[in-house]
């Protein structure tokens, strides 16, 4: 089982952007995965928005998951932004999306890339941790928070 920490560092999280449309947001997050990983950021966002045109990644609440799979890849590797401005899903709910966890698998990762997918989901449907990762303003707690670190820190 994959971790969390594995997934996601500190430089791959970004507070309070303003993206506009969900390319823009996913332009935004491939910049910040593309260095880690060695792919093309144009190349992220069109697998992303390929995946979604099979239906939305938006679980409700505000909170949307967007993945793909890139055969270039060798490991899974997440991103996590809290936008400023919402953006429309268009989640089951209407809710706009301003919490987003992107998540990259290799091409031949499906059972692993299921089991993320579906920890994301259920950690993510945590009212209180959505709440603190809509008001924390410090990467690092944020990012322990996410990932289970915080456990013994107050929320």
């Amino acid at each position: 089982m994959v971790e969390l920490a594995e997934l996601l560092s500190p430089r791959r999280i970004a507070l309070d952007l303003r993206p506009g449309s969900r390319r823009q947001l996913f332009r935004e997050i491939a910049a910040l995965v593309a260095p880690d990983i060695g792919v093309d950021v144009e190349r992220i966002v069109d697998a992303l928005l390929e995946r979604e045109k099979l239906g939305t990644t938006a679980i409700g609440g505000g909170i949307a998951i967007p993945h793909a799979k890139l055969p270039e890849l060798d490991r899974m590797v997440g991103a996590f932004a809290r936008l400023a401005e919402p953006v429309d899903f268009e989640a089951l709910d209407g809710k706009p999306v301003d919490l987003v966890f992107v998540l990259l698998a290799p091409e031949n990762a499906s059972a692993e890339h299921l089991k993320a997918l579906a920890r994301l989901a259920r950690l993510l449907r945590d009212p209180a941790l959505c709440e603190r990762l809509r008001r924390e303003q410090d990467i690092k707690r944020l990012h322990a928070a996410l990932t289970g670190r915080a456990k013994s820190q107050a929320a």
